[in-house]
């Protein structure tokens, strides 16, 4: 099945011109029953919306305002690094916000975001349904809108609050909605839409041809879109992504982000933190099952190892004997090749989903890479600048 997975992943990502040169004679087989798949799905998409319109399948709303963050496309696009930014900007103001994640692939992303969330006042709720989970968490907890938070100093929404002081209520004033763009059935006050700044569109067929969840003109229904990863690509392919965006609707605030490495954790024991340099001059196997393992491996390759070699898995792939025994084989061939020896380097999603199996790799070392998104500054747009535009929204809809 991994191996399915990886040849289909790579026809939506070739161009069709491309498709002689690099795809076997197995993926050209597969193409035309991918392609009808594609096509009965392009059928169904604009059905599912028309039925929600007509109000034949019903929408639900939440007494607080929703903050859907998703995407066109599968992985990699930086959707719970998001999320994760949103909760930290909104806890700092005092409001105490809820995700709602759908836990999928062994509920990676939502181990994560508890372990950096912890002691704060987000809450996090795991299930596909996020109407019925935000339901049992607002029943728990209450809600109040978020301008009535008596603590809450709109200041702090558009500032670094480094100080730890503000106090928070329990009740919950706004839902961060994880990988929502395609959730339709619950109403959201704003609707951000990640891009992947390095493979923005793929070969731009739906899925499963390609990797686009819907076409490019369901970017009429963002309120954001972000650009991620923009820093591994020239300012010359970040603004032909902008333009096509801008073609779909002109009046698309559009901002930058990128994934900052902050330290390593090393694996067994996530209360040692080692130093980002730590892996200057080293040998490192990259181990990943994301959607973007390009940019995970670019961004190790920034931080200065003497070589640096790569496994890459299907994103949420669940490593099992036979993949442990693939990694100790690639680290045993890099030892005898560079006479050194190596150290594998995963994401923290990658050690969340399979904690106990990597220490199967021991005596080598596993390292677990910490990032954290950030904003970048962009034809005047900055990290305060999206947060004021996120708020106006938030008023516009009436909710603050």
């Amino acid at each position: 099945m991994e191996k399915l997975r990886k040849m289909v992943n790579q026809i939506a990502y070739t161009p069709p011109q491309d498709r002689l040169r690099t795809l076997s004679t197995l993926q050209f087989s597969l193409i035309p029953l991918l392609s009808l798949a594609s096509t009965l799905y392009g059928f169904a998409l604009p059905l599912r919306h028309r039925l929600y319109r007509l109000g034949l399948l019903h929408k639900d709303r939440l007494p607080v305002p929703v903050i859907s963050v998703g995407n066109l496309t599968w992985g990699g696009n930086g959707k719970t690094p998001m999320v994760e930014f949103l909760a930290v900007w909104l806890a700092a103001a005092g409001i105490s916000p809820l995700i709602l994640t759908r836990g999928y692939g062994g509920a990676d992303e939502a181990k994560m975001l508890q372990r950096h969330l912890y002691g704060t006042p987000v809450k996090i709720g795991i299930g596909a349904n996020r109407a019925n989970t935000a339901a049992c968490f607002l029943k728990r907890y209450g809600h109040i809108s978020p301008c009535k938070h008596g603590d809450t100093d709109l200041e702090r929404l558009f500032s670094d609050n480094k100080q730890g002081n503000c106090s928070y209520s329990d009740q919950i004033g706004i839902a961060i909605l994880d990988d929502g763009m395609q959730h339709i059935s619950l109403w959201r006050e704003i609707e951000i839409v990640m891009v992947n700044a390095m493979i923005p569109w793929g070969n731009r067929q739906l899925i499963p041809l390609g990797p686009l969840r819907e076409p490019l003109t369901a970017l009429t229904r963002a309120n954001i879109v972000v650009i991620h990863h923009a820093d591994l690509v020239s300012e010359k392919d970040v603004e032909a992504t902008a333009s096509e965006i801008r073609k779909v609707k002109s009046s698309l605030p559009i901002f930058l982000s990128r994934l900052a490495p902050l330290y390593f954790l090393k694996a067994g024991n996530m209360s040692c933190k080692l130093a980002l340099m730590d892996v200057h001059n080293t040998l490192v196997l990259c181990v990943s099952a994301i959607g973007s393992a390009d940019s995970f491996v670019e961004r190790i390759k920034k931080l200065g190892p003497a070589y640096v070699d790569r496994l890459d898995f299907s994103d949420h792939h669940l490593f099992q004997a036979k993949d442990i025994d693939m990694i100790r084989m690639r680290l045993r061939n890099l030892q005898s090749q560079f006479v050194m020896k190596p150290v594998v380097v995963v994401t923290e999603k990658d050690y969340d989903r399979a904690p106990e199996v990597l220490k199967y790799l021991d005596p080598y070392e596993v390292l677990v890479l910490c990032s954290s998104l950030q904003i970048l500054s962009h034809n005047g747009n900055t990290e305060d600048s999206f947060k004021k535009c996120l708020w106006q929204h938030l008023e516009v809809n009436n909710k603050v």
